[in-house]
């Protein structure tokens, strides 16, 4: 409790000094909100990666600054083919996914696209997922790489929120317990994407 109280006055100072609009101003309020949330389960809940064997000390997790710019829409565009891939995971271990299709975005007026993995969970369900390294990677951030949530809406014509303020670490940055799946050189960024979570063992 006491961290989530100053982690809210911190962020209200911290907003009150830049000159961002009011749904700029609410974006980084909900994001900070989303964080302290995280830490709660991250520090509480018993399927937490903090509460697993071998167990790890917990500590609220590292970000980046809160970057409204950093925030892009995009359609998904469809593989006409859809590859069959093999990728690895952190403990050796091999992963079979369909490239299903990539999203881009306009950063410095550049563009850049990332592909949209679809794999199939132990239970059978197919979920899809983005991951990336950038050139932050190994440095300030995670050195496998980083994820953003991607869930497949049935639209064709969906605009999707590619926001790198929610880029995460998988369970395997905090805990050896994990293995994750391991981003590709198709997956590589080549600009420093510095918003996001940072690493968490230095």
């Amino acid at each position: 409790m006491k961290y989530t109280v100053i982690s809210l006055i911190l962020l209200f100072i911290f907003i009150g000094c830049n000159n961002y609009t009011p749904e700029q101003k609410e974006y980084i309020a909900q994001i900070e909100k989303e964080r302290i949330e995280k830490d709660d389960y991250m520090k509480s809940d018993p399927y937490s990666p903090f509460n697993q064997e071998p167990k790890v000390k917990f500590e609220p997790l590292k970000y980046f600054k809160i970057d409204p710019n950093f925030v892009f829409k995009s359609k998904l565009i469809e593989f006409a083919t859809k590859d069959t891939v093999i990728i690895s995971g952190t403990k050796g271990e091999e992963r079979i996914v369909l490239k299903y299709g990539f999203v881009t975005f306009n950063l410095n007026k550049n563009e850049y696209k990332m592909v949209v993995y679809e794999g199939t969970s132990k239970s059978g369900e197919k979920y899809h997922s983005l991951w990336f390294t950038d050139l932050t990677t190994n440095e300030e951030t995670y050195g496998v790489g980083r994820y953003l949530d991607f869930e497949l809406n049935g639209d064709k014509d969906f605009i999707y929120t590619i926001d790198f303020n929610k880029a995460y670490n998988p369970y395997c940055a905090y805990s050896s317990k994990y293995s994750c799946a391991i981003p590709t050189k198709d997956d590589f960024l080549p600009i420093r994407i510095e918003v996001g979570e940072m690493k968490f063992h230095n």
